[in-house]
């Protein structure tokens, strides 16, 4: 399988074949803070040392020293990032423009004012990660924390959004909405959207089979999706390293994600309470390098229990091609 055809644009054969502390960074998330409108029920906030809002001059720097390291993509989430204050965003937003950053995006639930995506968009944002986790209005706010109105509001701006550029739509199945997935799914088929990217909660890390069902005709229009769904169909789990799987972890020479004053192994690692990998500074890749060539990733709770499916596939085919470079030399 090539890395293109999981639907991720920041993965490819190509990114895989390159990887190294030298290459560009292909994918970077920035939290800008943990406040959030919303009180999702399988949310666990951040570390203690991660909250609050990140100072608009760390950000910045942050976002510049990324550039200097040739940044492709990048993603700003929270928290919830459109309570982050609007100038600040904007401007971040304007300095990955001007510096010629590929793809910039914006992790929300989806209930800010359509205005708010609309300027996004204007200042260069062009991918939009929302979240809807039902296709039922009273389970929608239930999962939220029962905001009344907070589903229709968020339906409608998905449905505007898309028209506007790209958007993903990511849906987070518990206890409370697992039976109903496949209605789910098929409910946010119809709101125009360009990717579905369904997973089961860290606290209910279970198979959803019943996505097996979807039609062929829906899976086709969406990568992501698709190639997922055919994980789910192979009983393969989406979260967790299996035994055949590297014990190592490239994806973290290119890849970067930062929350207060630290950068992390990923965004997962990140939002599962892991150690950080050090302080932002000048020297963040080689301290990754280091963290790379050192750590076990079957020997630590968090990578064996909740590494990604999408992660797995990138670390291994990168593996694979420095064996097969290796067996040249």
């Amino acid at each position: 399988m090539k890395l293109e055809e999981i639907g991720f644009y920041t993965l490819s054969d190509y990114r895989a074949h390159q990887c190294s502390v030298t290459s560009p960074l292909w994918r970077c998330e920035l939290l800008l803070t943990d406040k959030c409108n919303f009180h999702c029920v399988y949310c666990r906030g951040l570390r203690r040392d991660c909250l609050g809002d990140m100072p608009f001059d760390t950000a910045l720097n942050v976002i510049r020293h990324w550039v200097k390291e040739g940044l492709k993509n990048v993603r700003f989430s929270g928290g919830e990032p459109t309570v982050y204050p609007s100038g600040w965003l904007l401007n971040l937003v304007t300095e990955c423009k001007v510096n010629f950053v590929e793809n910039i995006a914006i992790s929300t639930n989806g209930s800010a004012p359509l205005r708010s995506y609309e300027m996004l968009i204007s200042h260069g944002v062009n991918d939009f990660s929302i979240s809807l986790d039902s296709g039922c209005c009273s389970t929608g706010e239930k999962l939220v924390g029962g905001i009344k109105g907070s589903w229709d509001k968020v339906v409608n701006n998905i449905r505007r959004i898309s028209q506007l550029t790209y958007v993903t739509v990511g849906m987070v199945f518990t206890e409370e909405n697992f039976d109903t997935c496949l209605d789910d799914v098929m409910f946010v088929d119809s709101l125009g959207v360009s990717d579905i990217r369904v997973i089961p909660s860290a606290q209910y890390n279970k198979a959803l089979y019943k996505l097996g069902e979807l039609p062929i005709e829906v899976l086709d229009k969406y990568p992501i999706l698709k190639y997922r769904v055919n994980h789910i169909r192979d009983h393969v789990p989406v979260r967790g390293l299996q035994s055949k799987d590297t014990h190592e972890c490239p994806l973290v020479l290119d890849d970067m994600a930062v929350a207060g004053k630290w950068h992390f192994p990923c965004i997962i690692y990140l939002r599962e309470g892991g150690e950080p990998i050090g302080e932002i500074n000048s020297q963040m890749r080689e301290q990754r390098k280091t963290w790379y060539e050192t750590h076990d990733t079957h020997t630590d709770r968090i990578c064996l229990g909740n590494c990604l499916d999408v992660c797995r596939d990138y670390n291994n085919k990168v593996i694979d091609y420095e064996y097969f470079r290796a067996m040249r030399n």
